[in-house]
């Protein structure tokens, strides 16, 4: 039913042990305890992006911790409510925390598998197949064919079978070839290590925690439990379980031990480097002591316009006379000399191209030529503005 996690665990399990064989032999107890300790290896490297994710995600919630304080007691009486504004408080700063566990779940499943490929490692099917418990020769363990089958239990570690348990009984030990003083010379050792590693391990975790965190109820009992039962479970139950099994257990806390330690120092460094350019950035832009701020310039046209109370200013480019353009003369067209006549260039002879009388000739020749200049051909000078009354 379980295949699927079976496979690919003894798939993994017997690549070690074909590189270690190599250099150990097929039939030595170093080459499957080290194959069982780099399976963990293997699963943990791929595991380290979703843990280094884990311990952002901690991080942030940590961050905003007060925030979730107060939606709880805002919302005590309402579990479903406070839960929705959980969710979005979580969603708002980026954090899942189902990916949070995600490291623990995949570990639950590949434990499991190696639990039971080391189970059925023995050399007939009476035991952990149920569909085939005849006593025959067992020809294959998953992935391993019957030399893999027979290698491992043929292979010792000082004198200990790495597939055996102590509560199996003296009588099924010797029929496998040891004993439980050789069971319990090598696995006392594991036990104690593993008790130890386990207590480190949670009390590196524990550590990390903020004092909000730690006098949460759930989260001092949750952190009991991390510190001493589960080392203490680990040493009762060794006994119990095949001796691969606790070389897996410690070989996962030292990497879990190793990481933490790798990881926590870069994001705490990253964060120190956060706030230090936070720091330059501020004073970069705070003014120095005695400087007056530098506010930005506004054109007085625009400051003017937009002055309360202040009337639109508009340019005057229209003459006195119907709108007219102060170029255009009052007494005719220079063109046709119309009216009173006109004259050309501006001579002192005043003669007109078309004047139709003398009175009106002799008036605009009597001016100099410099009068006629002035206002671009007009004998009229310009308009003056009138003064406004007081």
């Amino acid at each position: 039913m379980l295949n699927f996690i079976y496979y690919p665990v003894s798939f993994i399990l017997w690549v070690w042990h074909q590189a270690f064989g190599f250099v150990f032999g097929d039939d030595s107890g170093i080459s499957w305890a080290l194959a069982v300790v780099f399976l963990v290896f293997t699963l943990r490297a791929l595991l380290y992006k979703p843990f280094v994710g884990q311990v952002r995600s901690m991080r942030k919630m940590q961050e905003f911790q007060p925030e979730l304080q107060k939606v709880r007691k805002k919302y005590a009486n309402d579990k479903q409510k406070q839960a929705a504004e959980m969710q979005r408080l979580q969603k708002e700063h980026g954090v899942n925390p189902v990916a949070g566990c995600l490291p623990v779940l995949v570990q639950v499943p590949v434990f499991i598998g190696l639990f039971h490929v080391l189970r059925t490692f023995g050399p007939v099917n009476a035991q952990g197949v149920p569909t085939n418990n005849d006593g025959s020769v067992r020809t294959q363990n998953y992935f391993f064919d019957q030399q893999g089958v027979l290698s491992f239990n043929r292979a010792n570690l000082f004198g200990a079978k790495l597939g055996e348990w102590v509560t199996k009984g003296e009588a099924a030990l010797n029929a496998a070839g040891t004993s439980i003083t050789h069971m319990l010379i090598v696995m006392i050792p594991l036990m104690i290590a593993a008790g130890i590693f386990t207590h480190i391990t949670a009390r590196h975790s524990v550590a990390r925690q903020t004092a909000a965190q730690g006098e949460n109820p759930q989260t001092a009992i949750m952190n009991k439990l991390m510190l001493y039962v589960f080392p203490i479970g680990v040493v009762v139950g060794a006994p119990f379980l095949p001796l691969a099994v606790l070389l897996y257990w410690v070989s996962n806390n030292l990497w879990t031990l190793g990481q933490q330690y790798v990881v926590y120092k870069k994001i705490d460094q990253e964060q120190a480097e956060k706030r230090e350019a936070a720091v330059v950035n501020r004073q970069s832009l705070a003014p120095k002591p005695g400087q007056k701020p530098v506010r930005p310039e506004v054109d007085a046209p625009d400051a003017a316009a937009k002055r309360p109370g202040a009337k639109p200013v508009t340019p005057k480019t229209a003459g006195k006379n119907g709108g007219q353009p102060a170029t255009s003369g009052t007494n005719g067209s220079t063109s046709n000399g119309s009216g009173n006549g006109s004259v050309t260039e501006g001579s002192a002879a005043g003669s007109a191209s078309t004047g139709t009388g003398a009175t009106g000739t002799a008036k605009n020749t009597t001016g100099t030529a410099g009068a006629g200049a002035r206002s671009g051909g007009s004998t009229r000078p310009p308009a003056r503005r009138p003064r406004k009354r007081r």
